[in-house]
């Protein structure tokens, strides 16, 4: 009998950490199955903690939950069957295709053994012993395995082009883990779930290029995926999949960890290149491609966590098998990490092909509170909005570009009839403002404007050229900066501005936000009809805006009011509204 308990970061937030060492102190001297084992984010964030007792699962277990899953295990009388997920939620896991999540939430990211148990490392193995570098960039060619970190880029293409690069026997593999975008926890899941497999990838990358050193810079915000990658190269340093002689080979190769400072601007691969040397992150003008002159000026290939994490599976299925899921021009699956108003939010990994609907309202259980679905933002700061009357939209890169989104690397926040997207757009600006490098004039200046429109659009001073002069001042910007961050940041606006233009004109015309969201447009309101005269409101207000006696109908003063909702929440007559 095997007991584990999910101990990804969500988990730990929810405090599965205390229900783990509850469980092992009560089942450390039960032979059946002994003290719990730990085990990565499954994907089903909204239950956490979450417990598996061989193939049961248990949600929400807290330590009441813990105490009740010892006794149904020691045949006690007990209240197990209330902490049992639901068979729909057990459904909606089964209809993913896992591929890079194969192993998330299997088995202990800590044991190299259990990964080994899973056919870990032979993919490697099959490389290193029976292809040679050619066959292994026509396998991942046949595959048509793309980038998942946002671009899309073919991976043989870098591949080969490192390869082929002449003048240097020195190479480097780089698995960029500087995963930045709001909403976005995809690479952090699968480094603290399974972080063998990313080793094992950039192994097999290192051998197709000819490099003999790797490095993952990954963010130090993610502290426990930090702790499971140093384990993993530990352990796979004794078993010698990392090191001299591979597999008996002539092939060495070694991996380090690099901890960046969270610089967003660092996801650019040049910035992380940069970074990696000791420099402040900061892009450069390509070419020279990486693949040319990249970390130290040798040739470098950089790919995400979950790119590589793709890898080990593609050699040992082969690379058509890859290709047979998915469309004609995105091949394979993807993950998305879903957040926002959704009802069941957490870790996905579908097929590409599948739509913005079968995403949102299949696996992740619609909108929640029963609510009316809006739009979802993919791509991150760098996306765009999808309005819910596309809902059906294919979920490939050709797609999503024509919408005027991104793939990006798999953030997709899903928004409600409460969101306004003016101020969604604001929000993403304001975030790739603080995160710009400030090296070029259209990025540093130009989004600090198109930031400062939206701040006085949302708090009641727009203008009648509004619009136009965002429109204006988008182009401009993408068409004039350096990297992608300057290039894409206009993206939540002008999809906005495409999607929603009557709210932006709600707001500039008749200073009214029609998601009741900016604070500065609202007017609050007693419904006389609906007010007692209980004097609640009035005993709270801090601006001592409502004004009323006992047992008759209140006002509130608008000029007093600082709009702070508190008598809205307040109200147990539902009297006081917003317009």
């Amino acid at each position: 009998m095997r007991v584990t308990v999910g101990l990804g970061s969500c988990g730990i937030a929810a405090g599965a950490d205390k229900v783990f060492n509850l469980l092992n102190k009560e089942l450390e001297d039960f032979t059946p199955c002994g003290a719990s084992a730990v085990t990565g984010c499954i994907g089903m964030c909204y239950l956490e903690p979450i417990v598996n007792i061989d193939d049961d699962v248990y949600v929400k277990v807290d330590e009441e939950g813990a105490y009740e899953l010892v006794k149904l295990l020691k045949g006690q009388k007990n209240n197990a069957l209330s902490y049992k997920a639901s068979a729909q939620d057990i459904e909606l896991l089964a209809s993913q295709t896992r591929i890079a999540l194969k192993n998330c939430g299997v088995i202990n990211p800590e044991s190299i053994d259990e990964y080994v148990l899973k056919d870990g490392y032979k993919a490697a193995e099959k490389c290193l012993k029976n292809m040679n570098f050619e066959q292994v960039i026509e396998e991942i060619k046949t595959s048509g395995l793309a980038g998942r970190g946002g671009a899309g880029f073919p991976t043989w293409f870098k591949w080969n082009a490192a390869r082929n690069s002449v003048g240097s026997e020195e190479k480097y593999i780089i698995c960029n883990a500087d995963e930045g975008d709001p909403g976005a926890f995809m690479d952090r899941a699968i480094l603290e779930g399974d972080p063998h497999a990313v080793l094992e990838g950039m192994l097999i990358a290192a051998f197709a290029i000819g490099a003999n050193e790797g490095i993952i810079y990954v963010r130090a915000e993610y502290p426990l995926a930090i702790i499971r990658l140093e384990k993993a190269i530990s352990q796979a340093r004794q078993k010698g999949f990392l090191g001299k002689n591979i597999f008996g080979s002539d092939f060495n190769f070694d991996i380090r960890i690099k901890a960046g400072a969270g610089a967003f601007v660092c996801g650019e691969e040049t910035a992380l290149i940069a970074s990696l040397e000791g420099g402040r992150g900061m892009p450069r003008l390509k070419p020279p491609f990486p693949a040319q002159k990249g970390f130290k000026g040798k040739p470098t290939n950089i790919n995400n966590v979950e790119t590589f994490a793709n890898v080990p599976w593609i050699i040992r299925n082969g690379g058509e098998a890859f290709a047979a899921i998915g469309t004609e021009n995105s091949k394979g699956t993807k993950v998305f990490a879903l957040t926002g108003k959704i009802a069941k939010g957490g870790l996905v990994e579908v097929p590409m092909g599948w739509t913005i609907k079968d995403v949102v309202f299949g696996v992740g259980g619609g909108i929640q509170n029963n609510k009316s679905f809006k739009a979802v933002q993919m791509g991150g700061p760098s996306g765009g909005c999808i309005p819910a009357v596309l809902e059906n939209v294919t979920i490939d890169y050709k797609s999503l570009a024509e919408t005027g989104a991104i793939m990006g690397s798999g953030g997709m926040v899903v928004m409600d009839d409460t969101t306004c997207m003016v101020d969604m757009a604001r929000f993403f600006l304001d975030f790739t403002c603080k995160e710009s490098c400030g090296k070029c004039t259209h990025c540093r200046v130009g989004n600090r404007r198109l930031l400062e429109i939206l701040e006085r659009i949302c708090g009641g001073g727009g203008k009648d050229n509004d619009i136009e002069l965002l429109e204006e001042l988008s182009e401009e910007i993408k068409a004039g900066s350096l990297c992608a961050l300057g290039q894409t940041a206009p993206n939540p606006v002008l999809t906005t501005l495409k999607y929603f233009k009557n709210e932006y004109e709600d707001h500039i015309l008749n200073k009214k936000c029609t998601a009741h969201s900016c604070k500065p447009l609202l007017t609050y309101r007693i419904i006389p009809e609906k007010c007692t005269g209980c004097t609640l409101c009035a005993r709270k207000c801090p601006a001592n805006a409502i004004t009323g006696t006992v047992k008759t109908p209140h006002v509130i003063d608008s000029e007093k009011c600082v709009k702070c909702g508190d008598c809205v929440k307040l109200c147990k007559f539902d009297a006081i509204v917003t317009t």
